[in-house]
């Protein structure tokens, strides 16, 4: 080895998880979500493809991991401004994200479970909604009508059925786990097990679709009353 070449090893980072999903986004901003594969990844950092897995399980794990780390460039809440332009200070924030990675929201919709910092993220959204005074039910059908607009696009994001489709005693003991650290989320989904206890369907699709149209076309009476006052 040259001893230019043995400087240039010597200066290369380790090999880590974060240095493969920095690679990744990179990869995929460059070509695309299709052009990420272990093979690519190993010719961008230099290193055998097989080395990847000691840091990344599988596909599934590098996709959630690229997931993390997107999700993690949407800004924090702001402090001391009223719920509904913290709200949507964060939906801009991500859809910005999500410009700067179009292939984002296809790989987001792919994704289903939720990750410890999905879960934080959409934690801290139910959050800003429950201090600014909506009610436990109310944050929820909040979450059907904004859908994946918390992450900047404009979709379902996440199947509830399979969680549904648990035993009790699994979901008592998942919210018992969740509840200290995802207060929010933790309501949420208590008062969605409470739905399914007494009405027999934690989350009605009718329902919920019905509320979001009242609530799209309640605005858009508003708006057309305003215009003709004007």
């Amino acid at each position: 080895m040259t001893t230019s070449a043995a400087m240039r090893g010597s200066r290369r980072a380790p090999l880590s998880r974060d240095r493969v999903l920095r690679a990744a986004v990179r990869l995929a901003d460059r070509e695309g979500i299709d052009a990420v594969s272990m093979r690519k990844l190993g010719q961008l950092l230099s290193v055998d493809p097989m080395s990847l897995y000691n840091h990344v399980s599988n596909k599934d794990d590098l996709l959630d991991g690229i997931v993390d780390r997107i999700v993690g460039e949407i800004d924090q809440p702001v402090e001391g401004v009223d719920w509904r332009t913290a709200i949507r200070m964060r939906i801009l924030s991500a859809r910005q994200m999500l410009i700067r990675h179009p292939w984002a929201s296809a790989v987001i919709g792919t994704r289903k479970t939720m990750t410890p910092t999905i879960m934080a993220y959409m934690d801290s959204t139910a959050g800003i909604l429950r201090r600014g005074g909506f009610s436990v039910d109310l944050t929820h059908h909040a979450f059907h009508i904004l859908g994946s607009r918390v992450l900047g696009f404009a979709q379902e994001l996440y199947d509830e059925s399979a969680a549904l489709e648990e035993s009790p005693e699994i979901v008592a003991m998942m919210m018992e786990q969740m509840s200290a650290q995802y207060p929010y989320m933790s309501e949420v989904a208590r008062e969605i097990s409470h739905q399914e206890e007494v009405v027999g369907a934690g989350c009605d699709d009718q329902v919920e679709f019905e509320f979001a149209l009242d609530l799209i076309l309640d605005g858009l009476d508003r708006l057309r009353s305003h215009s003709n006052e004007m």
